[in-house]
């Protein structure tokens, strides 16, 4: 998923080389030393503001029954069941493309992978339906073979979920029998009032993981598998918090546990869009015409009376109500008047981005696959920790994927930007071979540098956030409603929770107007 208004795309095209894109770092860096620089209060920053004033009165004005704040997945779902219900909406998209956190990166010939959310699998009902609707396929991830467990500088392949550790499988395999009962008891509605909801959020997943596994190596295997699913480690987390993600991990007749979360074959990993997912919004926008407005982010939302306005760079618009469907932390920087409950703004100020790296390489072709390996691969050696085939489904080319999250992300920003894509083919050399050191291409994707989404691949609390302002999440302020991923109540965190956030937010308004 996932922007105040969307996401930048930062696309390597497969003859260009690799990194992070220069114009991302500079521009990136050149934002936050401005910030850094001008004081809130200073002669240049009331200039600013006074300018600003004058770019909105020149601005061109619209109005709708439903003005949609965010063309990812969950704005553009909503503004498409709003317009089948016969009401008008229109939708403001910070970018100049949709999708959010979905996005399509180019490596030739024709070529893309997934720069954004990427998996999709069973039980994720609604975005799979969406993808019928619009006629995208899915094939399913390479998954055939053993895959790559690297500890201690030992390499070792495996089969199943859990790595062969000597010391550590075992205890990893208790904990996760362990946590998947406690998730069973957490509501996804309403996690806050799990039975224990106060002692599970009034810790992280680390101070539990130190109390409940006998090993070090177990500990390793909870935290490698845990990292590319939010891009943060387990010291950050609250335990309730991870928790309802698992028991999210599921739909109405089929509960959800941690092994679906982490499983390819199966599990959230099982399968990927033709084309890209990003074919997804695409597609809606092309349905929805000139609804959907680009390059316009919203500075500011007013309430007054019976009305809304909407007030962004390019456009003002008016209407009866409003969907904000962006991540919290870009939800909480459009000025709102009057001024949200304070729940509601302690809760943003507590809803932090993951940190997450997404690095391909093209290859001639899949060469693992001949050694029996399915390219996937843990380790405990950075940055590459986690690793999938992504290849287009005819094998004509071979991509291999890695996350780059957490730390070993915060480790790298600001050096070079072909020193991170050197160090991640040397992780794959360690896994795969050295063929691993020669691809014909790359695609990166820096989502912490991207200013419309400030992370990936979702948002996630901290100790005592939910149990405190969790009732916040999706309540209406007035004529304002949420959605977005992170609101949602089965696979949060996913294009399939964005998808039902979008449906859900939408019902809400219609009952209303």
């Amino acid at each position: 998923m996932r922007d105040a208004v969307a996401m930048a795309s930062g696309s390597r095209d497969a003859t260009t080389g690799a990194g992070f894109t220069r114009r991302r770092l500079v521009g990136g860096a050149a934002l936050g030393i401005a910030a850094a620089a001008v004081p809130l209060d200073s002669a240049a920053a009331r200039a600013e503001r006074g300018a600003e004033a004058a770019r909105r009165q020149q601005s061109s004005t619209g109005q709708a029954d439903v003005v949609v704040v965010g063309a990812g997945l969950a704005g553009l779902t909503a503004a498409r069941v709003v317009a089948g219900a016969g009401k008008s909406v229109l939708v403001v998209e910070a970018q100049s493309r949709v999708g959010g956190r979905v996005l399509n990166q180019p490596i030739g010939s024709g070529r893309v992978v997934d720069g954004g959310a990427a998996f999709v699998g069973p039980t994720q009902d609604r975005i799979l339906a969406l993808a019928r609707q619009l006629g995208v396929g899915t094939y399913k991830t390479y998954n055939v073979g053993k895959n790559v467990y690297y500890r201690n500088g030992n390499r070792q392949t495996y089969s199943g979920l859990v790595p062969p550790d000597p010391t550590g499988a075992a205890d990893a395999a208790r904990a996760l029998v362990s946590l998947d009962q406690m998730a069973a008891q957490v509501p996804v509605d309403t996690p806050w009032s799990a039975p224990r909801a106060g002692d599970w959020d009034g810790q992280t997943l680390q101070t539990w993981a130190d109390s409940n596994l006998t090993t070090e190596s177990g500990r390793f295997l909870l935290s490698v598998a845990m990292e590319p699913l939010l891009g943060t480690g387990l010291a950050e987390l609250s335990l309730l918090f991870t928790l309802w993600y698992a028991a999210c991990a599921g739909n109405e007749t089929t509960p959800g546990n941690f092994e679906r979360l982490f499983n390819t074959g199966g599990g959230a990993q099982d399968s990927h869009f033709r084309g890209g997912a990003a074919l997804i919004p695409e597609r809606m926008a092309a349905q929805l015409g000139r609804r959907v407005i680009l390059g316009a982010p919203v500075r500011s939302i007013v309430q007054t009376g019976r009305l809304v306005r909407v007030e962004s760079d390019q456009i003002s618009l008016t209407a009866r109500r409003v969907i904000v469907a962006v991540p919290p932390v870009l939800a909480h920087q459009i000025e709102y008047e009057p001024q949200l409950p304070p729940a509601r703004e302690q809760l943003t100020q507590r809803l932090p981005m993951g940190v997450l790296v997404k690095i391909s390489a093209v290859y001639e072709k899949p060469f693992w696959r001949e050694q029996g390996l399915t390219g996937q691969a843990v380790s405990d050696t950075g940055p590459g920790r986690t690793t999938f085939d992504t290849s287009p489904p005819d094998g004509s080319v071979g991509v291999l994927l890695a996350f780059v999250g957490a730390d070993d992300a915060r480790a790298w920003q600001g050096r070079p930007e072909g020193d991170l894509y050197q160090a991640v083919l040397r992780s794959f050399a360690r896994y795969f071979g050295d063929q691993a050191l020669s691809p014909i291409g790359s695609a990166i994707m820096p989502w912490p540098l991207d200013p419309w989404a400030r992370g990936s691949p979702t948002a996630f609390t901290p100790p005592a956030a939910l149990t405190r302002y969790g009732t916040a999440l999706i309540e209406p302020v007035g004529k304002i409603h949420w959605a977005g991923s992170e609101t949602a109540t089965y696979w949060r965190g996913y294009m399939d929770g964005a998808v039902r956030s979008g449906e859900r937010a939408a019902k809400e308004v219609l009952a209303k107007i």
